[in-house]
């Protein structure tokens, strides 16, 4: 039976536009509550924005879609879908989601569809793999359902709530039995046989914080929406998932102030009372708060403004364009392109290290990300060529694992990945790869991301489900937290349904099984 917020409701106030905050907003709006959003950045989005280029825009953040359902859910709050909403979200379902590539020269195309999977294993890695493949895919599916709707699509107060109903005992039960409760890579080890295979399955810990050999089973939910469930993209870019999330708040009558930093929140007798910027103050009955508490720590009352966080891994990200004439002799190159290299395991020692001894990747593992691929309108004219928007992404550590100068260091580490890009085949990149905006650690750090990392904190044992920081941990009865760093977790659909959770706190209405008391 889930904690709710005491006392009046009414009027709230919800901090950062992030994804994390428009859901909230739109579940409050549409639950009858008046709801004002603030937002210091110029455009709504947080840690899914848009950076403009010399006659272009480029998503800023994350570029992978999952589970669509949950914008449509955010959105039929307020009594819009894809197509009333404006801007129109129009997704596409990205076939293949991924492309893949070895060091060893090996290429895999990564379906959602069971059947095209299967026959792209067979193709690269034997009949007997594709057997295996569907095996692991069914496990997969099995973690995925049995964890969603219990334990991450809802909210809870402590542990002894991971068996609090029949259904939620069932479903621990079979997690249990699953073995998600053992560790992710040994398990996936066990059903597959490549190693390369294994990575396209446990990649995805990195975004959890942890390496494939320390992060929990249960994380095998994010590798089965990842490679299961559908990878999609908006036309436009990722941007306008958030803009027309924004779209559909103003419409039904929420007020949105953008360029508005919060400068400190008020509190009386255990309670926010007002919301303060530089300019203006807000009453407000309750809030929600968005901000990166590392960033933000004087937004709390004294007591919660400080606690021990382990972080995730950071990113160095270069946006910029490419001539479409050069990027069309990349083989093996799509939308999204994982270059894997050789040394994995060495690899997420190298960048998850604690207390100073981080290191850069001596044998980098990338993300490439070509949006034009699927939607050729993104496509711009420069210098007289034709070019497209292309995003490299170097896994690295935070500045808490290594304390390093990127102000020096950046520029010339993007020219050492661009140099080993070139030796495996991207032809071009070194030459003709304009880069107009580069982030490290420090540029993360300096938009008040803790210890420089848009992954916020890690999900290790003691930071995850109901040992992580929960959305009613703020040292104020009327203050509720949303985003990555609180329950769920970190990723687009955890923020969508962190915002979900947020709104449930203060509007006290919980699933069917779930009251408040």
């Amino acid at each position: 039976m889930p904690r709710s917020v005491p006392g009046p409701t009414g009027r709230v106030v919800v901090v950062g536009a992030g994804l994390s905050g428009l859901a909230a907003a739109l579940h409050l709006l549409g639950a009858g509550r008046e709801v004002t959003l603030l937002e210091r950045d110029t455009s709504v989005g947080g840690r899914v924005g848009v950076y403009t280029g010399p006659g272009y825009e480029i998503d800023s953040g994350a570029t992978v879609l999952t589970m669509p359902e949950l914008v449509s859910e955010a959105l039929a709050a307020v009594g819009q879908d894809l197509e009333s909403v404006s801007p129109p979200l129009r997704m596409r379902l990205l076939e293949p989601a991924y492309h893949a590539r070895f060091a060893d020269g090996t290429a895999l195309s990564v379906h959602s569809d069971p059947d095209a999977m299967a026959a792209e294993v067979g193709r690269v890695f034997g009949s007997a793999e594709a057997v295996r493949y569907r095996r692991l895919r069914g496990w997969l599916e099995r973690v995925f359902r049995a964890e969603f709707d219990t334990f991450i699509d809802a909210n809870f107060d402590s542990p002894v709530d991971l068996a609090s109903s029949p259904a939620a005992l069932r479903n621990l039960t079979t997690l249990v039995r699953l073995g998600a409760f053992g560790r992710l890579g040994p398990r996936v080890a066990r059903m597959v046989e490549d190693p390369r295979l294994q990575r396209i399955f446990t990649f995805q810990s990195l975004y959890a914080g942890t390496s494939p050999a320390k992060a929990l089973g249960i994380y095998g939910a994010i590798a089965h929406m990842d490679t299961s469930m559908g990878v999609y993209f908006p036309d436009g870019g990722m941007r306008t998932v958030a803009e027309s999330l924004a779209g559909a708040f103003t419409a039904a009558g929420g007020r949105l102030h953008l360029g508005t930093e919060v400068t400190r929140i008020e509190y009386a007798g255990g309670r926010a009372r007002r919301v303060h910027t530089a300019d203006a103050a807000y009453d407000a009955d309750a809030v929600v708060l968005t901000a990166d508490l590392g960033g933000a720590p004087g937004l709390l009352p004294p007591q919660r403004r400080r606690r021990r966080v382990r972080h995730s891994p950071s990113a160095v990200v270069a946006h910029g364009t490419v001539p479409v004439e050069v990027s069309a002799g990349w083989t093996d190159s799509g939308h999204h392109t994982i270059d894997f290299g050789d040394a994995w395991a060495r690899t997420f020692t190298e960048i998850t290290a604690r207390d100073g001894r981080g290191r850069l990747m001596s044998d980098p593992s990338l993300l490439l990300t070509r949006p034009a691929c699927s939607d050729p309108a993104l496509r711009l004219t420069r210098d007289g060529q034709v070019h497209e928007p292309l995003s490299l992404l170097a896994p690295c550590p935070n500045l808490d694992s290594a304390p390093l100068d990127w102000a020096r260091l950046g520029r010339p580490y993007l020219r050492e990945l661009l140099a080993e890009l070139e030796r495996r085949g991207y032809t071009g990149i070194v030459e003709h790869f304009r880069v107009d905006l580069l982030d490290t650690p420090q540029t993360w750090a300096d938009r008040g991301m803790s210890a420089g990392s848009p992954f916020a904190a890690a999900h290790t044992f003691a930071q995850t489900g109901p040992f992580r920081r929960g959305n009613l941990d703020t040292g104020a009865a009327n203050v509720v937290l949303a985003g990555c760093g609180t329950t769920p977790g970190v990723g687009v659909p955890t923020a969508l349904v962190s915002g979900k959770l947020a709104a449930q706190r203060i509007t006290g209405e919980y699933p069917a099984g779930r009251p408040s008391h």
